[in-house]
């Protein structure tokens, strides 16, 4: 028989459970404050917010209207001003300017070419400075209308630059990955089946290899060139720490344009550039560049951004040092500030200010001048201009050394004629 304590245990934790429940129905706080929302119940919907129609927040409903005459032409000095707008909470409202109309470009849609580049280039571990740059031109370059027309400039030694120019968006690294020995080879095969007429390679500073990476550069030239010989290659490289035997051996290569960019004007280059990177010091680079060979044939190129706060008369000395050192070409284009982390835009340049700078450069002597806002160092346009002088350079050549050739055989001929008379004479 079960003891009477356990009979009331057994009786005591169902009368508790039933109890508890009860109370917590009814649950009440020692103090109600006043003025407090009764707790809404599930079933309660919450509060549609009211809509109201506007026509005023952007233009007025007439502005959508179609009309019988279209709308006038801006004249330029309503078209090229620069727009505000303010942004953020209304506690901290800040005044921003908008980018120019004459800069928007369209987003890259998924052209044919544009992917077929892009997966060859993710496929052969390949980089290009129109990505790692953010290059507004990108979607008119890679998705050109067929595969001649679509052109990339291709970013040798990696994506990690070792050092920190303060207008660039390319990855810095004080000790980058070890190079790709396969690159090379990967390069001229993307280049061999792309059937491109003309390319441009370029490179990530390496301060940490011995030669700047000047041998691996020489060496993706040379692979280029056995497989395609009649291919024009453009070499945009860095100042391989001044070391004119580094920039003679790339000279020397094969290639048929040596570029290099200064960037900007002589006074903002410590502002703009790495502390490593001189005005002087791109100077000697060009000059070491085109004397690399006896006949002068080589082209050499550089590149200047406009916006960063430079004066007209440092542009024009920067000019004239470039022409002193014989620089061939020389491209203008916008300076546009890649992140927030970098440097900001002084100035947004006009179309017809980049106008006036390429016919000005022109008067001073340059083979060609490429200027505009979205103009690179490396924009098709102006490719397709040298590679018309560099093709007609050779077709000179070829016709000169064909006409020597036919003189010298009627030279020949007309030698033998007169030996042959002697002979029968005598």
């Amino acid at each position: 028989m079960a003891s009477p304590s356990a009979s009331i245990g057994r009786v005591q934790k169902p009368l508790q459970r039933a109890i508890s429940s009860t109370l917590g129905a009814t649950r009440c706080y020692a103090t109600v404050p006043t003025g407090t929302p009764e707790p809404s119940t599930p079933s309660a919907k919450p509060a549609r917010r009211p809509t109201y129609f506007k026509d005023t927040t952007i233009a007025s409903f007439e502005s959508f209207l179609p009309t019988s005459s279209p709308t006038a032409a801006l004249p330029p000095t309503d078209a090229y001003q620069l727009r505000t707008a303010e942004v953020g909470p209304a506690s901290n409202r800040r005044t921003i300017t908008r980018l120019p109309e004459w800069l928007r470009t369209p987003i890259p849609a998924g052209n044919d070419n544009y992917k077929k580049i892009k997966r060859d280039l993710r496929g052969l571990n390949l980089h290009t400075v129109c990505e790692e740059a953010r290059c507004p031109n990108i979607g008119e370059c890679w998705g050109g209308s067929d595969r001649s027309a679509a052109t990339a400039t291709i970013m040798l030694m990696g994506d990690q630059c070792t050092r920190a120019c303060r207008f660039c968006g390319v990855k810095t690294s004080r000790k980058p990955p070890p190079l790709d020995p396969h690159e090379p080879e990967h390069t001229a095969e993307a280049l061999a089946r792309w059937g491109l007429g003309y390319v441009v390679l370029t490179n990530v500073d390496r301060d940490d290899l011995a030669d700047g990476g000047a041998h691996h550069f020489a060496e993706t030239i040379r692979k280029i060139k056995a497989k395609r010989p009649s291919l024009l290659v453009e070499a945009l490289t860095g100042d391989f720490v001044g070391d004119p035997d580094m920039i003679r051996l790339v000279a020397q290569s094969g290639l048929d344009v040596y570029a290099h960019n200064i960037e900007t004007v002589e006074a903002l280059t410590p502002y703009v550039r790495d502390r490593r990177s001189t005005f002087r010091g791109s100077l000697a680079v060009l000059e070491h560049a085109k004397k690399a060979r006896a006949d002068g044939s080589l082209i050499t190129k550089t590149s200047i951004m406009l916006g960063l706060g430079e004066q007209e008369h440092e542009v024009v000395a920067a000019l004239e040092a470039l022409r002193a050192v014989g620089v061939d070409v020389v491209t203008f284009g916008q300076y546009m500030r890649p992140t927030k982390r970098h440097l900001k835009v002084d100035k947004y340049v006009t179309p017809d200010e980049f106008d006036a700078w390429r016919r000005r450069a022109l008067d001073m002597g340059f083979l060609y001048v490429a200027s505009g806002p979205l103009v690179r160092s490396s924009y098709k346009a102006g490719e397709a201009f040298i590679e018309n002088v560099l093709r007609k350079r050779a077709g000179d050549k070829a016709a000169a050394a064909a006409a020597a050739g036919e003189m010298g055989g009627k030279l020949g001929e007309a030698v033998a004629l007169e030996e042959t008379a002697k002979t029968e004479g005598a």
